[in-house]
Protein backbone atom coordinates (compact mmCIF):
# COMPACT_ATOMS: atom_id res chain seq x y z
CA UNK A 1 0.00 0.00 0.00
CA UNK A 2 2.62 2.64 0.55
CA UNK A 3 5.85 2.43 -1.08
CA UNK A 4 8.90 5.03 0.18
CA UNK A 5 12.57 5.14 -1.69
CA UNK A 6 14.92 7.32 -0.47
CA UNK A 7 12.55 10.08 1.03
CA UNK A 8 14.31 13.24 2.17
CA UNK A 9 13.27 16.61 3.00
CA UNK A 10 15.96 19.43 3.20
CA UNK A 11 15.36 22.68 4.51
CA UNK A 12 17.56 26.13 4.96
CA UNK A 13 18.23 26.83 8.52
CA UNK A 14 17.16 30.80 8.79
CA UNK A 15 15.22 31.28 5.89
CA UNK A 16 12.09 33.22 5.33
CA UNK A 17 9.14 31.28 6.22
CA UNK A 18 6.39 33.97 4.33
CA UNK A 19 6.40 36.81 1.83
CA UNK A 20 8.00 39.67 2.81
CA UNK A 21 9.73 42.58 1.15
CA UNK A 22 12.84 43.25 3.07
CA UNK A 23 13.21 39.46 3.97
CA UNK A 24 13.24 39.29 0.58
CA UNK A 25 15.91 42.09 -0.42
CA UNK A 26 18.01 40.96 2.52
CA UNK A 27 17.94 37.18 0.89
CA UNK A 28 19.09 38.17 -2.13
CA UNK A 29 21.64 40.65 -1.09
CA UNK A 30 23.17 37.62 1.04
CA UNK A 31 23.11 35.43 -2.02
CA UNK A 32 24.85 38.02 -4.05
CA UNK A 33 27.53 38.61 -1.43
CA UNK A 34 28.17 35.02 -1.11
CA UNK A 35 26.47 34.79 2.27
CA UNK A 36 24.66 30.45 2.43
CA UNK A 37 22.49 29.35 4.49
CA UNK A 38 23.87 26.27 5.94
CA UNK A 39 20.98 23.11 5.43
CA UNK A 40 19.17 21.18 7.20
CA UNK A 41 18.26 17.44 6.82
CA UNK A 42 15.06 16.65 8.94
CA UNK A 43 14.53 13.32 6.82
CA UNK A 44 17.14 11.83 5.19
CA UNK A 45 17.53 8.60 3.12
CA UNK A 46 14.22 6.86 4.48
CA UNK A 47 13.20 3.62 2.78
CA UNK A 48 10.38 1.04 3.93
CA UNK A 49 7.16 -0.51 2.28
CA UNK A 50 3.93 -0.93 4.13
CA UNK A 51 1.71 -3.78 3.29
CA UNK A 52 -1.95 -3.99 2.95
CA UNK A 53 -3.84 -4.05 6.69
CA UNK A 54 -0.88 -3.53 8.39
CA UNK A 55 -0.56 -0.73 10.95
CA UNK A 56 3.35 0.55 11.19
CA UNK A 57 4.59 2.55 14.32
CA UNK A 58 6.86 5.05 13.73
CA UNK A 59 8.96 6.48 17.15
CA UNK A 60 11.60 8.37 17.80
CA UNK A 61 12.99 11.60 19.99
CA UNK A 62 11.61 14.55 19.61
CA UNK A 63 13.32 16.30 15.56
CA UNK A 64 13.75 12.89 15.01
CA UNK A 65 11.90 13.57 11.49
CA UNK A 66 8.81 11.83 12.41
CA UNK A 67 5.86 15.07 11.48
CA UNK A 68 7.65 16.04 8.76
CA UNK A 69 7.94 12.50 6.98
CA UNK A 70 3.74 12.26 7.30
CA UNK A 71 3.75 14.97 5.95
CA UNK A 72 5.23 14.21 3.23
CA UNK A 73 3.46 10.85 2.75
CA UNK A 74 -0.11 13.33 3.60
CA UNK A 75 1.36 15.93 0.28
CA UNK A 76 1.27 18.52 2.66
CA UNK A 77 5.11 19.20 2.00
CA UNK A 78 6.60 18.49 -0.92
CA UNK A 79 10.23 16.25 -0.51
CA UNK A 80 13.21 17.04 -1.85
CA UNK A 81 14.74 13.90 -2.74
CA UNK A 82 13.65 10.70 -2.92
CA UNK A 83 10.00 9.45 -4.30
CA UNK A 84 6.57 7.39 -2.91
CA UNK A 85 3.89 6.03 -3.77
CA UNK A 86 0.31 5.16 -1.79
CA UNK A 87 -2.24 2.95 -3.19
CA UNK A 88 -5.73 3.77 -2.59
CA UNK A 89 -7.26 6.77 -0.99
CA UNK A 90 -5.27 8.21 2.03
CA UNK A 91 -7.16 9.93 5.16
CA UNK A 92 -4.74 12.13 7.36
CA UNK A 93 -4.73 13.35 11.10
CA UNK A 94 -1.50 15.56 11.72
CA UNK A 95 -2.92 17.66 13.86
CA UNK A 96 -6.03 19.41 16.20
CA UNK A 97 -8.57 20.15 13.70
CA UNK A 98 -6.51 18.85 10.71
CA UNK A 99 -8.30 20.13 8.09
CA UNK A 100 -11.49 21.98 9.65
CA UNK A 101 -12.82 25.17 8.81
CA UNK A 102 -13.17 27.58 12.13
CA UNK A 103 -16.16 29.33 10.74
CA UNK A 104 -18.20 25.84 9.68
CA UNK A 105 -20.31 24.06 11.89
CA UNK A 106 -19.00 20.69 13.20
CA UNK A 107 -21.44 19.22 10.84
CA UNK A 108 -20.31 21.06 7.80
CA UNK A 109 -16.71 20.20 8.82
CA UNK A 110 -18.06 16.26 8.55
CA UNK A 111 -19.71 16.74 4.92
CA UNK A 112 -16.35 19.10 4.25
CA UNK A 113 -13.75 16.63 4.79
CA UNK A 114 -15.49 14.00 3.31
CA UNK A 115 -15.54 15.30 0.08
CA UNK A 116 -11.62 16.16 0.05
CA UNK A 117 -11.40 12.50 0.89
CA UNK A 118 -13.16 11.84 -2.09
CA UNK A 119 -16.14 10.19 -0.60
CA UNK A 120 -20.34 11.13 -2.02
CA UNK A 121 -22.15 13.50 0.30
CA UNK A 122 -24.33 9.48 0.28
CA UNK A 123 -21.92 7.97 1.52
CA UNK A 124 -21.25 10.57 4.10
CA UNK A 125 -24.51 10.80 5.22
CA UNK A 126 -25.03 7.35 5.94
CA UNK A 127 -22.13 7.28 8.46
CA UNK A 128 -23.27 10.58 9.63
CA UNK A 129 -24.77 9.30 12.68
CA UNK A 130 -21.94 6.91 13.72
CA UNK A 131 -19.31 9.60 13.53
CA UNK A 132 -21.24 12.20 15.54
CA UNK A 133 -21.63 9.20 18.20
CA UNK A 134 -18.33 8.14 18.20
CA UNK A 135 -17.03 11.90 18.42
CA UNK A 136 -19.04 12.94 21.88
CA UNK A 137 -20.16 16.12 20.60
CA UNK A 138 -23.61 15.43 19.34
CA UNK A 139 -25.07 18.73 21.75
CA UNK A 140 -22.39 20.77 19.96
CA UNK A 141 -22.47 19.17 16.39
CA UNK A 142 -24.19 22.36 14.89
CA UNK A 143 -21.89 25.05 16.53
CA UNK A 144 -18.52 26.76 14.59
CA UNK A 145 -15.94 24.64 15.03
CA UNK A 146 -13.95 27.75 16.40
CA UNK A 147 -15.60 27.59 19.68
CA UNK A 148 -14.47 24.51 19.92
CA UNK A 149 -11.95 22.97 22.64
CA UNK A 150 -8.55 20.54 21.58
CA UNK A 151 -10.45 17.94 22.87
CA UNK A 152 -13.80 18.31 20.76
CA UNK A 153 -11.67 19.23 17.78
CA UNK A 154 -9.42 16.37 17.85
CA UNK A 155 -12.38 13.88 18.91
CA UNK A 156 -14.28 15.05 15.75
CA UNK A 157 -11.21 15.24 13.44
CA UNK A 158 -10.20 11.53 14.65
CA UNK A 159 -13.94 9.72 13.87
CA UNK A 160 -14.23 11.64 10.70
CA UNK A 161 -10.46 10.50 9.81
CA UNK A 162 -11.56 6.67 11.39
CA UNK A 163 -15.23 6.26 9.88
CA UNK A 164 -15.27 7.36 6.18
CA UNK A 165 -12.99 4.17 5.61
CA UNK A 166 -9.87 5.29 3.63
CA UNK A 167 -7.46 2.81 2.66
CA UNK A 168 -4.79 4.21 4.24
CA UNK A 169 -5.00 6.07 7.59
CA UNK A 170 -2.04 8.29 8.14
CA UNK A 171 -1.91 9.12 12.53
CA UNK A 172 0.35 11.59 14.24
CA UNK A 173 0.77 12.31 18.06
CA UNK A 174 -2.68 14.05 18.61
CA UNK A 175 -4.56 11.18 20.55
CA UNK A 176 -2.73 12.73 23.98
CA UNK A 177 -5.04 15.83 23.28
CA UNK A 178 -8.09 13.57 24.20
CA UNK A 179 -9.00 12.31 27.84
CA UNK A 180 -7.55 8.34 28.92
CA UNK A 181 -11.16 6.67 27.86
CA UNK A 182 -11.21 8.90 24.42
CA UNK A 183 -7.42 7.16 23.98
CA UNK A 184 -9.22 4.19 24.07
CA UNK A 185 -11.40 4.09 22.28
CA UNK A 186 -9.53 5.31 19.48
CA UNK A 187 -7.13 2.62 19.66
CA UNK A 188 -9.71 0.01 19.69
CA UNK A 189 -11.13 2.06 16.37
CA UNK A 190 -7.50 1.75 15.29
CA UNK A 191 -7.23 -1.93 15.59
CA UNK A 192 -11.16 -2.47 13.62
CA UNK A 193 -9.60 -0.26 10.51
CA UNK A 194 -6.65 -2.91 10.62
CA UNK A 195 -9.02 -6.16 10.81
CA UNK A 196 -10.81 -4.32 8.18
CA UNK A 197 -7.59 -4.62 5.18
CA UNK A 198 -7.29 -0.76 5.84
CA UNK A 199 -3.21 0.21 6.46
CA UNK A 200 -2.14 2.40 9.01
CA UNK A 201 0.85 4.81 9.47
CA UNK A 202 1.02 5.81 13.36
CA UNK A 203 3.46 8.01 15.30
CA UNK A 204 3.42 7.84 18.97
CA UNK A 205 5.07 8.65 22.06
CA UNK A 206 3.14 5.95 23.63
CA UNK A 207 5.00 2.16 23.49
CA UNK A 208 2.28 0.32 25.53
CA UNK A 209 0.01 1.90 22.23
CA UNK A 210 2.39 1.32 19.65
CA UNK A 211 3.40 -2.53 21.18
CA UNK A 212 -0.20 -3.18 21.15
CA UNK A 213 -1.89 -1.72 17.67
CA UNK A 214 1.44 -2.44 15.16
CA UNK A 215 3.06 -5.27 13.73
CA UNK A 216 6.29 -3.58 13.02
CA UNK A 217 7.89 -0.51 14.06
CA UNK A 218 10.22 2.07 12.82
CA UNK A 219 12.59 3.82 14.61
CA UNK A 220 13.73 7.60 13.42
CA UNK A 221 17.11 9.26 14.45
CA UNK A 222 17.91 12.41 13.18
CA UNK A 223 16.19 11.94 9.85
CA UNK A 224 17.22 8.20 9.44
CA UNK A 225 15.87 4.92 9.88
CA UNK A 226 17.76 3.61 12.73
CA UNK A 227 16.05 0.31 13.14
CA UNK A 228 12.73 -1.44 11.64
CA UNK A 229 11.35 -4.91 12.78
CA UNK A 230 9.42 -6.30 15.42
CA UNK A 231 7.68 -3.71 18.14
CA UNK A 232 8.86 -5.09 21.16
CA UNK A 233 12.57 -5.02 20.61
CA UNK A 234 12.27 -1.74 18.43
CA UNK A 235 10.73 -0.48 21.26
CA UNK A 236 12.71 -1.41 24.19
CA UNK A 237 16.14 -0.07 22.10
CA UNK A 238 14.33 3.08 21.55
CA UNK A 239 13.75 3.06 25.38
CA UNK A 240 17.48 1.97 26.60
CA UNK A 241 19.07 4.64 24.46
CA UNK A 242 16.48 7.67 24.84
CA UNK A 243 14.90 7.62 28.61
CA UNK A 244 14.91 11.60 28.81
CA UNK A 245 11.51 10.98 29.46
CA UNK A 246 12.08 8.60 32.33
CA UNK A 247 13.54 8.53 35.96
CA UNK A 248 15.33 4.94 36.65
CA UNK A 249 17.54 7.10 39.48
CA UNK A 250 17.82 10.49 41.19
CA UNK A 251 20.35 11.39 43.62
CA UNK A 252 19.07 13.21 46.23
CA UNK A 253 22.29 13.52 48.77
CA UNK A 254 22.52 17.11 48.88
CA UNK A 255 18.46 17.61 49.55
CA UNK A 256 18.53 19.36 53.01
CA UNK A 257 17.16 17.47 56.29
CA UNK A 258 13.68 17.70 56.92
CA UNK A 259 12.20 21.27 58.42
CA UNK A 260 11.56 19.15 61.80
CA UNK A 261 15.54 17.32 61.54
CA UNK A 262 13.73 13.88 61.47
CA UNK A 263 15.83 12.72 57.86
CA UNK A 264 15.81 12.92 54.48
CA UNK A 265 16.03 10.57 51.13
CA UNK A 266 19.92 10.18 50.08
CA UNK A 267 19.10 8.18 46.59
CA UNK A 268 16.49 6.59 44.88
CA UNK A 269 16.73 3.96 41.72
CA UNK A 270 15.07 1.45 40.01
CA UNK A 271 16.52 -1.83 39.70
CA UNK A 272 16.04 -5.39 37.83
CA UNK A 273 16.95 -8.56 40.09
CA UNK A 274 20.60 -8.67 39.08
CA UNK A 275 20.86 -5.23 40.75
CA UNK A 276 21.23 -3.12 37.24
CA UNK A 277 19.77 0.46 37.26
CA UNK A 278 16.39 0.26 34.68
CA UNK A 279 14.18 2.64 33.57
CA UNK A 280 11.69 0.19 32.05
CA UNK A 281 11.08 -3.71 32.72
CA UNK A 282 8.46 -5.87 30.52
CA UNK A 283 5.76 -6.66 33.05
CA UNK A 284 6.76 -10.29 33.59
CA UNK A 285 9.72 -9.12 34.62
CA UNK A 286 9.96 -8.64 39.12
CA UNK A 287 12.09 -5.61 39.88
CA UNK A 288 12.86 -3.41 42.79
CA UNK A 289 12.66 -0.06 44.24
CA UNK A 290 15.57 0.91 46.45
CA UNK A 291 15.19 3.76 48.50
CA UNK A 292 18.01 5.38 50.43
CA UNK A 293 17.45 7.67 53.58
CA UNK A 294 19.19 8.67 56.63
CA UNK A 295 17.52 8.92 59.95
CA UNK A 296 19.32 12.41 61.69
CA UNK A 297 16.96 13.17 64.54
CA UNK A 298 16.83 10.84 67.78
CA UNK A 299 13.43 10.00 68.89
CA UNK A 300 11.94 9.55 65.60
CA UNK A 301 10.78 6.71 63.79
CA UNK A 302 10.65 7.92 60.10
CA UNK A 303 9.86 5.44 57.27
CA UNK A 304 9.32 6.18 53.33
CA UNK A 305 5.52 5.44 52.10
CA UNK A 306 5.52 5.37 48.08
CA UNK A 307 2.32 5.78 46.49
CA UNK A 308 1.92 4.60 43.34
CA UNK A 309 0.41 6.19 40.46
CA UNK A 310 -0.39 5.46 36.20
CA UNK A 311 0.59 8.05 33.48
CA UNK A 312 -3.50 9.09 33.86
CA UNK A 313 -2.52 10.29 37.60
CA UNK A 314 -4.92 7.45 39.42
CA UNK A 315 -3.19 5.73 42.29
CA UNK A 316 -2.88 1.84 41.93
CA UNK A 317 -1.64 1.53 45.64
CA UNK A 318 -0.02 3.01 48.62
CA UNK A 319 2.62 1.06 50.21
CA UNK A 320 5.14 1.01 53.27
CA UNK A 321 7.29 -1.19 55.69
CA UNK A 322 4.73 -2.96 58.65
CA UNK A 323 5.44 -2.57 62.07
CA UNK A 324 8.77 -3.40 63.20
CA UNK A 325 10.36 -3.29 59.46
CA UNK A 326 12.09 0.32 59.72
CA UNK A 327 14.80 1.41 61.79
CA UNK A 328 14.28 3.30 65.09
CA UNK A 329 18.12 5.21 65.62
CA UNK A 330 19.94 7.66 63.58
CA UNK A 331 21.82 6.42 60.61
CA UNK A 332 21.75 5.66 57.05
CA UNK A 333 19.17 2.87 55.73
CA UNK A 334 18.33 1.57 52.50
CA UNK A 335 14.89 -0.01 51.87
CA UNK A 336 14.26 -2.37 49.06
CA UNK A 337 10.58 -2.72 47.70
CA UNK A 338 9.88 -5.69 45.83
CA UNK A 339 7.70 -5.96 42.67
CA UNK A 340 6.87 -8.89 41.29
CA UNK A 341 6.33 -10.03 38.04
CA UNK A 342 2.87 -9.85 36.11
CA UNK A 343 1.53 -6.85 38.73
CA UNK A 344 1.45 -3.87 36.27
CA UNK A 345 -0.40 -3.37 32.97
CA UNK A 346 1.78 -2.12 30.25
CA UNK A 347 1.86 2.13 30.87
CA UNK A 348 4.13 4.36 32.88
CA UNK A 349 4.15 4.65 36.92
CA UNK A 350 5.44 7.22 38.84
CA UNK A 351 6.26 7.30 42.78
CA UNK A 352 5.31 9.98 44.82
CA UNK A 353 7.11 9.23 48.51
CA UNK A 354 6.21 10.69 52.32
CA UNK A 355 8.64 10.38 54.99
CA UNK A 356 6.75 9.87 57.82
CA UNK A 357 5.94 8.11 61.17
CA UNK A 358 3.03 5.93 61.87
CA UNK A 359 3.01 6.20 66.02
CA UNK A 360 2.80 8.95 66.49
CA UNK A 361 1.24 10.13 63.07
CA UNK A 362 3.35 12.61 61.13
CA UNK A 363 4.42 13.33 57.89
CA UNK A 364 7.72 15.02 58.14
CA UNK A 365 8.10 15.88 54.21
CA UNK A 366 6.36 14.88 50.78
CA UNK A 367 8.72 14.25 47.46
CA UNK A 368 6.10 14.39 44.42
CA UNK A 369 6.63 12.28 41.37
CA UNK A 370 9.86 11.59 42.26
CA UNK A 371 10.69 8.96 39.91
CA UNK A 372 9.59 6.51 36.96
CA UNK A 373 8.90 3.65 35.30
CA UNK A 374 7.78 2.34 31.78
CA UNK A 375 6.53 -1.22 32.05
CA UNK A 376 6.13 -2.69 28.80
CA UNK A 377 4.19 -5.90 27.37
CA UNK A 378 6.67 -9.24 27.04
CA UNK A 379 5.99 -10.19 23.22
CA UNK A 380 7.12 -13.49 24.20
CA UNK A 381 4.93 -14.45 26.57
CA UNK A 382 2.60 -17.17 26.07
CA UNK A 383 0.18 -14.69 28.59
CA UNK A 384 0.92 -11.29 26.06
CA UNK A 385 -1.97 -9.21 25.17
CA UNK A 386 -4.07 -10.63 22.45
CA UNK A 387 -2.88 -8.12 19.20
CA UNK A 388 -6.17 -6.75 18.40
CA UNK A 389 -7.19 -6.30 22.11
CA UNK A 390 -6.80 -3.45 24.43
CA UNK A 391 -6.48 -4.81 27.89
CA UNK A 392 -7.84 -2.58 30.96
CA UNK A 393 -6.94 -1.53 34.40
CA UNK A 394 -4.08 -0.26 36.07
CA UNK A 395 -2.68 -3.59 37.31
CA UNK A 396 -2.65 -6.60 34.94
CA UNK A 397 -2.08 -9.94 37.61
CA UNK A 398 -1.49 -13.38 36.65
CA UNK A 399 -4.17 -14.91 38.79
CA UNK A 400 -4.93 -18.75 39.04
CA UNK A 401 -8.09 -20.10 37.16
CA UNK A 402 -9.50 -23.31 37.13
CA UNK A 403 -11.31 -24.66 34.47
CA UNK A 404 -13.46 -28.18 34.12
CA UNK A 405 -16.44 -29.60 32.80
CA UNK A 406 -19.59 -29.03 34.53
Amino acid sequence: MIKVEGLGKRYKLGAPTAFDPRAGLMENIRRLTGGKRPDFWAVRDVSFEVEQGEALGVIGRNGAGKSTLLKMLSRITVPTAGRFTINGRVSSLLEVGTGFHPELSGRENVFLNGTILGMRRAEVRRKFDEIVEFSGVERFIDTAVKHYSNGQKVRLAFAVAAHLEPEVLIIDEVLAVGDVEFQRKCLGKMKDVTTHGRTILFVSHNMSAINSLCGRCLLLDEGRIEAIGDPGSITTRYLSHNSSGLVGEKDLSSSPVSPDGAGRFLHLRWTNTSGKVIDHVQLTQAFNLEVDFEIVERGYKPQPVALVYNSSGEIAFMTFPGEGDHPTQPGRYRATLHFPANLFNEDTYYVSFWFCTWLPHKVHFVLENAISIQVLDDLESPTRAPSHATVMGIVRPKLPWDIHPL
